[in-house]
């Protein structure tokens, strides 16, 4: 059994951005309809004999630099057991978008590194990165979409070297939906690059069940 997996008993929170949200403020409250409430019950499925409590703490729109905000309050105050982070791709949006607020590929790395010292330092619990996905193959150079996909890695790469920084287990959502990509259309998983559907929900739950090793 993997070091990282929780017991009953103790807490998990996840936190990101819309793709974490789901709903869970509103009529979906209080998981969301997405890969936060999926993850819940395949491990309610596969230990019916844990009580594990689930907090989603996902808000839409959210960069890292909100997540910096709102940090204390939403992830620190709980003292959860285990942590779960999603975030990133409104962060690449709004670089290249060039608008107020916006999350260059330097400050991002700069935002995440602070929430993840201080979450070691006053929680030091396992953690778990989600990288930012875009779920399509347009690589012309003539769209949004190609431009979104030509700067990603830099954002993945920054997560994926916090990931080892601070020794956190780590989902390569980007990875795992290639591969899905490889044998079927995008909008099996999303009816646009950013938002998944059901489907693609399940591939990240899938996809988180299995890097912790449940």
């Amino acid at each position: 059994m993997s070091d990282f997996w929780i017991e009953g008993g103790e807490t998990m929170l996840f936190i990101g951005d819309s793709i974490t949200d789901c709903g869970r403020r509103g009529a979906e409250a209080p998981l969301g309809s997405g890969y936060v409430s999926l993850f819940a019950e395949l491990a309610t499925a596969r230990y019916p004999e844990r009580a594990i409590h689930y907090i989603n703490k996902g808000i839409n729109g959210n960069k890292v630099s909100d997540l910096v905000e709102r940090w204390r309050d939403d992830v620190l105050f709980h003292e959860p057991d285990r942590l779960s982070i999603k975030i990133g791709i409104n962060d690449l949006h709004s670089h290249l978008r060039g608008v107020e607020g916006a999350v260059s590929p330097e400050l991002f790395a700069e935002l995440y590194d602070e929430v993840l010292a201080v979450t070691q330092q006053e929680l030091g619990c396992p953690v778990v990165l989600l990288t930012p996905f875009y779920i399509s193959r347009d690589r012309s150079g003539q769209t949004l979409q190609s431009q979104v996909l030509e700067l990603l890695p830099r954002y993945i790469e920054t997560v994926e070297a916090l990931s080892e920084k601070y020794g956190t287990r780590l989902v390569r959502l980007q990875e795992v939906f290639a591969q899905q990509l490889a044998h079927r259309e995008a909008d099996v998983f999303c009816p646009e690059p950013v938002h998944p559907n059901r489907g693609g929900h399940l591939v990240i739950a899938e996809a988180l069940m299995g890097v912790l090793g449940g």
